[in-house]
């Protein structure tokens, strides 16, 4: 198993970036797919990205398509989601998760990954 943890969360105003990083633990980092999700307040956590383990493949929440992208450095044990154009919307509790697999695609679920990162509040003021 991989431990998680995000960083790079933080208050930014509407139109503004941020990039989060996950880190995470052990040497096997490659043989697992990953996934960016995000909860708001008094919402269900949603999917925002996911990313192949290899980093060819990707995928992306409708909300966020053009304005967010997920990627990762096998060498460096980490995945990153970029955001660009912020939106007050977007403001939530992002979390890193990550599913084995020898599977060579990616995963739009919270139920299909089996470990999670503690997460990063991301706000976006107006």
């Amino acid at each position: 198993q991989v431990q998680l943890v995000e960083s790079g969360g933080g208050l930014v105003q509407a139109g503004g970036s941020l990039r989060l990083t996950c880190n995470a633990s052990g040497r096997t980092f490659g043989t697992y797919a990953m996934g960016w999700f995000r909860q708001a307040p008094g919402k269900e956590r949603e999917f925002v990205a996911a990313i192949s383990r290899g980093g060819t493949t990707t995928s992306y929440a409708d909300s966020v398509k053009g304005r967010f992208t997920i990627s990762r450095d096998n060498a460096k044990n980490t995945v990153y989601l970029q955001m660009n154009s912020l939106k007050p919307q977007d403001t939530a509790v992002y979390f890193c998760a990550a599913r084995a697999t020898y599977a060579t695609g990616y995963y739009n679920t919270a139920e299909e990954y089996h470990q999670w990162g503690q997460g990063t509040q991301v706000t976006v003021s107006s």
